[in-house]
């Protein structure tokens, strides 16, 4: 039987074409010697400041950077602008996570962090490596064809005319201050709707989104925009609420978004609040679709990340997203951690599973990953499925979908494909991981 499992994981490598990835993100180093080799290339574009193609992108050659509407999808001038103790910093965290930390290296982390211009230059820095890390986990140990799309930046600045004074009652104020959510949310989504269109025109499979709005960052938008409306500061009941009506009009307008790219399954994270998706949301995590998907943070596959956000409801899957190594800018590589690093997992294995069947649809691709997981005990509360997602056992499904339905497939599969054995390594009870922000939708 295990034979039988292993010619068929091969056949489908073997016999698989290249899937392509959008990287909806910060930027992509398209020069990275890990990027290169699966690096998508318009063969209609050349970079000679014209648009050959005539989709209105001139030199779209590697993606498009929708931030300054040009086809550089990375600004390489931050390169060698970041001090060394930005990598420093992740490389001690990850030490103190596994306990392997020296205390004066400990001490070192926590004087950094009360270091406020330490603290801008993580945020740059962070910026700068987020989208080719993830790019390069999409691409990790396959024929992925990866396409980078740098994210439009988006400045809130709720701005409403009509209370020129504080005479309005606060039901109207409320009123507006939800029409100010939506027009800013559409806004938004109609921006985001040009990337997907635009990842679409170009035969994107797979579209990874490790960026969005969480909670958190929502309230301290719509806390700015209460205070402006009502020339006070809102109590926790009035700042929950707004934040709550901001994003759900951020999900609501988000629908638009996905369906712009039907033929695309877009791969979200679930955000790194730790905070439940089902009671408090995340954009554009939230949105549910047939071609969307949610991902979870795992350690390996021994426990959920407390960082991770979750939600029995809204978030679909877990995947490892704890001390992940993947390439940063200028041919460098960093251990980070993040839904930001475990979506792109989900992609990396979306992706293998349209090649190894192209005439799948997003929905089947998003079935067969929520149907072959590895169920966990310790998601049972925390992840739809309540399981990882299983490589293998998804890749062998997706074989097998071209000779039977992708329900008997994937009955077969679980059959046939063992769980991966659990690794033996640290516990929650090893020291703390701050994970790197997913990219901002707002800035």
């Amino acid at each position: 039987m295990k034979f039988a499992v292993a010619l068929a994981v091969l056949a489908a490598f073997s016999t698989a074409q290249a899937a392509r990835i959008a990287v909806i993100d910060s930027g992509l180093d398209y020069k990275h010697e890990f990027i290169v080799p699966n690096l998508w290339t318009n063969p209609n574009e050349v970079e000679d400041n014209r648009d050959e193609d005539g989709n209105g992108y001139q030199d779209d050659v590697h993606g498009w950077n929708f931030a300054e509407q040009n086809g550089k999808i990375i600004d390489y001038k931050y390169l060698g602008t970041f001090s060394d103790d930005c990598k420093k910093y992740f490389y001690i965290q990850g030490k103190y996570f596994l306990h392997q930390a020296t205390e004066a290296e400990i001490a070192w982390i926590k004087e950094k962090v009360k270091d406020p211009n330490f603290i801008k230059e993580m945020g740059k820095f962070g910026n700068f490596v987020h989208g080719t890390h993830v790019a390069g986990i999409t691409i990790r140990d396959s024929k992925n064809e990866v396409m980078g799309i740098k994210l439009i930046p988006t400045e809130t600045k709720l701005i409403f005319d009509e209370l020129a004074s504080n005479k309005m009652v606060a039901a109207d104020k409320w009123q507006l201050l939800e029409k100010g959510f939506q027009a800013l949310a559409a806004q938004q989504m109609k921006q985001l709707a040009q990337i997907a269109k635009f990842a679409a025109s170009h035969k994107a499979d797979i579209a990874n989104g490790s960026f969005g709005t969480g909670f958190k960052q929502g309230k301290m938008i719509s806390d700015n925009a209460f205070k402006l409306l009502f020339f006070r500061k809102p109590t926790e009941e009035e700042s929950n609420r707004a934040a709550a009506l901001f994003i759900n009009s951020l999900v609501s307008e988000g629908q638009n978004f996905v369906a712009s790219a039907p033929d695309i399954l877009f791969v979200f994270a679930a955000g790194n609040d730790g905070m439940s998706n089902d009671d408090f949301g995340t954009s554009p995590a939230n949105i549910k679709a047939d071609n969307v998907i949610t991902v979870g943070a795992t350690y390996k596959n021994q426990f959920f990340a407390p960082f991770s956000n979750f939600g029995t409801k809204m978030v679909d899957v877990a995947a490892p997203g704890m001390l992940i190594r993947s390439s940063i800018p200028g041919n460098d590589y960093l251990e980070v951690s993040g839904t930001s690093q475990a979506s792109p997992y989900v992609a990396n294995v979306a992706a293998k599973i349209k090649a190894a069947n192209d005439k799948l649809k997003p929905v089947e691709i998003k079935s067969i990953l929520m149907g072959t997981v590895d169920k966990k005990s310790f998601l049972s509360d925390k992840i739809a499925t309540g399981g990882i997602v299983n490589l293998e056992r998804a890749v062998v499904a997706a074989q097998m979908t071209n000779s039977m339905t992708v329900a008997d497939a994937i009955s077969r599969a679980n059959l046939q494909v063992m769980d991966v054995p659990t690794e033996h390594g640290p516990t929650q009870s090893f020291g703390p991981i701050v994970p790197m922000p997913l990219t901002p939708m707002f800035q």
